[in-house]
């Protein structure tokens, strides 16, 4: 049985059951304190821990701690994803009687919240301190994600089937991604080697 709601998103009731919808929640919410907390840790640990962070100007200090929380968040999911696909036997194929698509846990529910509210923080601090922390490609990149997971949002029951649309799209997506992800990687090298020319010049 279903159950549309006025936004289009359709959601089963053997699925978005109530106690489900709350630890989504939570860890949404979650996922935002998270990254504030590891945004405030990074700056106080970088100020007692690394001389260079004081001379820093104010947009390269919150790229910097921006980076602390987004890297802190890739350990995270790095770590819940090698439990969930090597330790564990929740997508584990002769583990259970359903398709893998469709399993999940409390874990791998709490991690996708996690994830979403890294999401959420990510974009409101692109947004907020729009072009310091990148250009259209970083909010391209995150608006990808998001349209990503509102396609699967909408269609829940082609997606378990695999639709074509959905295939092109988890080709092109990632695809997309890679070469956004190189580009911003180049930048973040290029600026780390013109700062440390710098610094080698002042000495």
């Amino acid at each position: 049985m279903e159950l549309t709601s006025s936004f289009g998103l359709t959601f089963f009731y053997d699925y978005a059951t109530p106690s489900k919808v709350v630890l989504w929640l939570a860890s949404i919410f979650s996922g935002i304190i998270l990254c504030v907390l590891v945004y405030t840790s990074t700056a106080i640990l970088s100020s007692l821990l690394f001389k260079g962070y004081g001379k820093l100007s104010s947009a390269e200090k919150i790229e910097w701690n921006n980076r602390g929380f987004s890297t802190f968040h890739a350990l995270f999911v790095s770590s819940a994803s090698f439990y969930l696909l090597i330790l564990s036997d929740v997508f584990n194929v002769n583990s259970h009687g359903d398709v893998v698509i469709n399993r999940s846990s409390t874990l791998s529910d709490a991690v996708l919240g996690i994830s979403i509210g890294y999401f959420l923080t990510d974009l409101a601090m692109i947004l907020w301190n729009f072009p310091a922390l990148g250009g259209l490609e970083y909010v391209a990149r995150i608006f990808l994600f998001m349209f990503l997971f509102y396609h699967i949002g909408t269609r829940y029951v082609e997606v378990k089937e695999i639709f074509l649309f959905g295939f092109y799209t988890l080709i092109m997506v990632p695809s997309v991604l890679a070469v956004l992800n190189i580009f911003w990687f180049w930048k973040i090298a290029k600026g780390m080697v013109k700062t440390l020319t710098k610094a080698k010049h002042s000495k």
